[in-house]
């Protein structure tokens, strides 16, 4: 792509994924909140290609996305706890205002960043633990109806709604991953759920990068690595995106540690870091949206 990607929520555990799978593969345009401190902006990215705003500035929104290519919206309040009044202003009426800019100002494609809430109430007391399984077959595939498991989710499915409906308005190509458990280096420990929506940093950038480089209308799509036990499908990801994760959970402890017959082939040929050293990164992860607490469990 030769036009700029505009990334909203840039300083978040999901928008630093991103950065350090794809730093250097991309003319990026930060949006966050917060002023994004140089371990977290990859090397090129000027101070005029850095905004500090919240995504309810339309005339901010607008500037951002003046003359980009694509969108990724990561930004929001990440909290599957959020109140109703947070999640209207910063995940419904937010999300209204970025697609929005970005339909009028003829942007290509737009990736939203949804969630696995969106579909939380799917889980129901006789489908788990079972569902979280090997060997349990019952399978989301985008094609079913949200059903939120809290009003993080209803946000989340209302980011959704929008977007089928700037891509029926507008021909904007749409895509909502529906995304599962980030976590680094190792999947979620001892948690049945999270390894079977674990969504693992260097498959997280590969995904976002099939969004900006294959050809869609309108998807929903299930944002998980290849993991042995999973509810989601990632059959359409793999079709419609081209996604083709590297990892997967199984070969791991269900304590997160490596299994001594794991393939150590590293990367599956894809750098997930690609600037900023270890050294130069602070410790803990960053909350998707630096305003807002982050879930410690999934995004």
């Amino acid at each position: 792509m030769d036009e700029p990607v505009l990334l909203t929520g840039a300083g978040g555990r999901v928008g630093q994924a991103i950065l350090r799978g794809l730093g250097d593969d991309y003319d990026w345009r930060l949006l966050d909140r917060e002023p994004l401190p140089a371990a977290k902006v990859p090397d090129g990215v000027t101070d005029a290609d850095r905004y500090v705003a919240d995504i309810t500035d339309e005339r901010a929104v607008r500037e951002a996305v003046a003359d980009v290519g694509a969108v990724i919206h990561l930004a929001g309040d990440p909290r599957k706890t959020a109140p109703w009044d947070s999640v209207l202003r910063n995940n419904i009426d937010g999300t209204q205002v970025v697609m929005r800019a970005a339909a009028e100002a003829g942007v290509e494609k737009f990736a939203f960043a949804s969630s696995n809430h969106a579909v939380g109430g799917y889980e129901t007391e006789d489908r788990t633990p079972d569902l979280y399984r090997p060997e349990d077959d019952y399978r989301l595939d985008g094609e079913e109806l949200p059903r939120p498991g809290n009003l993080y989710g209803v946000s989340k499915a209302a980011g959704e709604s929008l977007g089928r409906f700037y891509h029926d308005e507008f021909d904007m190509s749409v895509v909502c991953v529906r995304i599962g458990n980030l976590t680094k280096d190792h999947p979620p420990r001892e948690y049945e759920r999270g390894q079977a929506m674990w969504l693992s940093h260097r498959d997280c950038a590969h995904l976002f990068d099939r969004c900006l480089r294959a050809e869609y209308g309108y998807e929903v799509v299930y944002g998980i690595s290849n993991n042995d036990r999973r509810y989601y499908s990632i059959e359409r990801a793999r079709e419609a995106l081209g996604y083709d994760p590297a990892d997967n959970s199984a070969d791991y402890t269900f304590e997160g540690k490596p299994k001594a017959d794991r393939d150590t082939e590293t990367n599956g040929g894809r750098d997930d870091d690609s600037f900023a050293s270890d050294a130069d990164r602070p410790a803990p992860e960053s909350p998707a949206e630096p305003n807002f607490p982050a879930d410690p469990d999934d995004a």
